[in-house]
């Protein structure tokens, strides 16, 4: 039995489950969370719906729920045969590549039986979540719909992730799930619109709802619909005709879809849907239910999975200089970056875009310019892994002969992109192209995705995800967009899905108003320090390094504070924060932790409770400069100690950030 298995099986004889049968004319269910705080109260007659109430105080109401399938069955209809309830209480369950190193599971469960299928519920101290599951024995079945509601008592305000370009329905399923956020009344959801999840919704006393879902497998993704005082579920239909297309010939076009939105068999587990409820925003930047819902990876050895920093091309645009060669998508410039990443201790260089023939559709066809076994050998003398981009089509066209071929020339990973959907096939495709690499050790970077829906649970060697609208915008909207406000948004809602691909680390940053797209030139909105604080504040297993080298190495006490970062974690501690507003977030690695802290375009002085790490520990700490309203660069390295109170006083300039190192 490996390590992995005893740990595992340890945690496991903490769990008790005690089945109850009642009696199937009992049409209302309580179902509470372990501590107390949270109740949901599930209607279970002619039609099943749900409510949560948070300390007595309803904060989701009545919202029905139900399934249709293509012969007219109604899941959600008829009568219940029986309820059964219990607890489960399993303890340090061990996590891969994650920002803690175990993760207690302790939860309240009831379901709700039925011929051929149930409900299930379950109630944890964080939130409620629910899902179908088919217990047929055999046979195939449709899913033409999905009514899954959730409704609020009061025109609260929410942060919607609209997606960006408004259009029909059928035209907003095609996205790259790249936002920014509405903060509006519910009233105030625009009908023409759809949004995608996470969305979270602000309930009185500082209590925040956080809507997602987890166990995302063979079955679409869930967009959102305002209705009222509320919204509602909606998801792209069955694709029945796709051509290849779109950007460089990389991408599945839709021209039609069925008139069913899933092809289900008999058991499958349908998604859990998540209505996270928490009192305070900080505690959203450490919310773990995607994490637990989710299907645990297999009991094997994932040892082998190595997440770490990227010294990445794209963004820079392979703008090095003061070399003898002409830089760009050769042999030359990406020995370069891999030097560049050995000297810092960087584990992985990107090769984006550029590698292979563009509008081939085919991996297989590598420019004059790149010879990558020689790249390989290169880069592994010198202790430097090499990922590979990839675009969705080129690698569904043989995603197992793709995998062992570039595995067997010792690639580590591919960065696949330009899925920009989340229908029925491509959510399948996913968990393929995780598993395909997972049998040849490779690891995996999902780009141009759909948020995180607990595959990186399933599959741990899948470490990042998009679906964020990171710095890659300010190459070319760094005039329209709000790149520090959705800094202080996306810990709170983003992140707490899971890894995002964010890719920060700029070196020339700018103030407000400052900024410009360059696309050979880009830079950040907001100040350097701000640029340090996001590896702390930020996920992501595999951890960007956008800019050029020659920028770090013109920087080495930046470079060498960002080089220190790891990229998972053992602990994460949540310190403050409110949405659009700040943010800061304490993290340990072993014997060392790291703390980084953003605020929007507001100066802001917050007082940090860092006396749980040790009265005084040693600091080092960058802080923007005096003068860094006026130069975003300004910053200043200095050594200080937590104080006897353990309260660390901080300063951040407008879009600023403050981030420290601590050794115990």
């Amino acid at each position: 039995m490996n390590t992995r298995l005893r740990t595992l099986c340890a945690a496991l004889v903490l769990a008790t489950v005690l089945p109850l049968t009642a009696s199937a004319a009992v049409k209302v269910q309580s179902l509470s969370s372990p501590d107390g705080k949270l109740k949901a109260e599930i209607s279970a007659g002619d039609k099943v719906s749900y409510s949560v109430k948070y300390n007595g105080t309803t904060v989701l109401s009545p919202s029905e729920i139900s399934m249709t399938l293509e012969d007219g069955t109604v899941l959600g209809e008829g009568k219940v045969r029986k309820v059964t309830r219990g607890r489960v209480a399993i303890k340090n369950i061990p996590a891969v590549a994650y920002k803690k190193a175990t993760v207690d599971n302790v939860y309240n469960w009831l379901t709700l039986n039925y011929r051929g299928y149930n409900i299930e519920f379950r109630a944890y101290d964080t939130g409620i979540a629910y899902r179908f599951v088919s217990t047929l024995l055999k046979g195939d079945f449709n899913v033409t719909g999905e009514k899954a509601e959730f409704n609020f008592p009061q025109d609260w305000k929410a942060w919607i992730p609209y997606e960006r370009d408004q259009g029909t329905f059928e035209e907003q399923f095609f996205n790259s799930f790249e936002n920014y956020y509405q903060h509006i009344k519910l009233s105030e959801w625009d009908k023409a619109r759809l949004a995608f999840l996470p969305l979270v919704v602000e309930a009185p006393e500082g209590v925040k709802v956080i809507i997602t879902e987890s166990d995302l497998y063979n079955y679409p993704g869930m967009f959102l619909y305002g209705q009222g005082l509320g919204m509602k579920g909606v998801y792209a239909g069955y694709p029945k005709e796709e051509i290849v297309g779109g950007y460089h010939m990389l991408q599945g076009v839709i021209k039609s879809r069925e008139n069913y939105i899933a092809r289900a068999k008999a058991g499958q587990k349908f998604p859990w849907r998540i209505v996270g409820v928490v009192p305070e925003a900080r505690q959203l930047t450490n919310f773990d239910m995607v994490w637990q819902l989710a299907t645990p990876a297999a009991d094997v050895d994932w040892s082998w999975i190595k997440p770490g920093k990227v010294a990445w091309d794209w963004w820079n645009d392979w703008n090095i200089k003061g070399v003898d060669f002409k830089a760009g998508i050769n042999d030359d410039t990406y020995k370069y970056y891999i030097d560049f990443a050995s000297s810092h201790g960087i584990e992985y260089v990107i090769l984006d875009e550029g590698w292979a023939e563009n509008n081939k559709t085919d991996l297989l066809l590598v420019v004059p310019e790149i010879h990558l076994e020689e790249l390989v050998a290169y880069a592994s003398q010198r202790n430097v892994g090499l990922i590979l981009w990839a675009g969705h089509k080129a690698m569904d066209k043989d995603i197992d002969g793709l995998c062992k071929h570039f595995a067997e020339m010792g690639i580590k990973g591919f960065k696949v992109d330009f899925m920009n959907r989340d229908d029925q096939v491509v959510v399948e495709f996913y968990e393929r192209m995780a598993r395909t690499a997972a049998k040849y050790h490779l690891l995996v970077d999902f780009h141009g995705a759909f948020k995180p829906a607990g595959l990186y649970r399933t599959y741990p060697n899948v470490l990042n995800f998009e679906g964020v609208a990171g710095l890659e915008q300010m190459k070319w909207g760094a005039e329209k967009y709000d790149q520090v406000t959705y800094d202080v948004c996306i810990p709170f809602i983003r992140m707490a899905a899971g890894p995002m691909d964010y890719t920060q680390g700029a070196m020339r940053n700018a103030c407000k108003g400052n900024a410009r797209s360059i696309n050979s030139e880009p830079m950040s909105q907001g100040t350097r320090c701000r640029q340090l604080a996001e590896y702390a504040v930020f996920e992501a297993p595999l951890t960007m390094l956008c800019d050029t080298p020659t920028a770090y190495i013109a920087e080495p006490e930046c470079t060498e504070f960002i080089a220190s970062f790891p990229t998972t974690w053992d602990e994460t501690v949540p310190l403050c924060g409110e949405i659009g507003e700040y943010v800061a977030i304490a993290r340990r690695k072993g014997n060392t932790w790291f703390v980084g802290a953003l605020t929007d375009w507001n100066d802001r002085d917050l007082d940090l409770n860092l006396g749980f790490i040790g009265t005084g520990k040693q600091m080092t700490i960058f802080k923007d400069g005096i003068n860094a309203n006026r130069n975003a660069n300004d910053y200043v390295r200095t050594e200080d100690t937590i104080p006897a109170d353990g309260i660390v006083k901080i300063h951040m300039a407008q879009g600023g950030g403050w981030a420290a190192k601590i050794n115990l």
